[in-house]
């Protein structure tokens, strides 16, 4: 049996994101769409003797006790298998935190995907979301990964077409945004305008790189206030994104590039203006082994 096993954790950004309602639970029930970047973090689990868990990163930003997500998908591996064992997790951080961009949920899935295998389960990748959403609720999305359509708590996935050809500009500004928070300020707003859900799924099913550019949208710009979020879209746009959106809570602002040129000029001077800026391009997986 391997002992040992290194994942490729990949960020996903929301090409759309709706909130259909308040659930009877306290939950709220999204339509989102997400999408897989090649901007990863690099995940190494190892098994130990010792039954206990044990987390590392090489972020001091990252904490590394039972509130990480990585070690909580450890933990509710071994519950929901009912396996003994233990693991040493190390995390090599690359995506940044607190930015809408599911690196928590990518860790955890990943530490997932690596027990299956260590552990012998065999589980299938539907179960492993069973387990993941759990978790969280981009946990399930990042262990199917590409392009898919999320539903309610993230538990429905449904499979959509690979985005046609792009590059895609991620800008992180220095302030990122609590998930709870974003939540509140929503409750809280009772003039939410909704987006064009059916027409935005009819240009991702087309795989329509203008009609998704058109209805690329997320509720949560309605109620958050993003430092530098304006700045960010203006340079985009003028550097030729033919889209500029926040992606999940935030507080990352993403831009949809046909030309790779035009995405790398934009990097540039996006640099001038916030600390975390990223070139990266569609991927078709969440979480793989390296």
């Amino acid at each position: 049996m391997t002992e040992k096993r290194t994942i490729r954790a990949n960020a996903k950004i929301n090409l759309f994101l709706d909130i259909l309602g308040l659930l009877d639970n306290g939950y709220h029930s999204l339509y989102t769409i997400m999408q897989s970047v090649d901007l990863c973090d690099t995940v190494t689990v190892t098994l130990n003797s010792s039954d206990e868990i044990r987390l590392s990163c090489d972020s001091e930003l990252v904490l590394c006790d039972n509130r990480n997500t990585a070690y909580k998908a450890a933990k509710v591996f071994f519950e929901k298998t009912g396996i003994k064992g233990g693991a040493d997790i190390h995390i090599k951080k690359r995506i940044p935190i607190s930015a809408g961009l599911a690196g928590g949920s990518a860790d955890a899935a990943a530490v997932l995907l690596a027990l299956n295998e260590l552990m012998g389960v065999n589980a299938c990748v539907s179960q492993l979301c069973e387990i993941g959403i759990n978790i969280g609720a981009d946990v399930p999305f990042c262990l199917v990964g590409g392009t898919a359509l999320s539903q309610n708590m993230g538990e429905v996935l449904s499979r959509l077409p690979d985005l046609p050809e792009c590059a895609i500009v991620l800008a992180k500004p220095s302030r990122g945004v609590s998930t709870k928070e974003a939540y509140e300020a929503y409750d809280c707003a009772w003039w939410i305008k909704h987006p064009k859900d059916t027409l935005m799924l009819d240009a991702v099913s087309r795989r329509d790189l203008d009609g998704i550019s058109r209805y690329c949208e997320n509720v949560f710009e309605q109620v958050i206030d993003v430092p530098k979020r304006a700045d960010i879209k203006y340079i985009m746009r003028e550097a030729g994104a033919i889209a500029a959106c926040m992606s999940g809570s935030g507080s990352t602002v993403f831009g949809l590039f046909g030309d790779e040129s035009d995405a790398r000029k934009c990097s540039q001077v996006l640099r001038t203006v916030v600390p975390e800026v990223f070139v990266t391009k569609p991927h078709k997986y969440g979480v793989y082994f390296e």
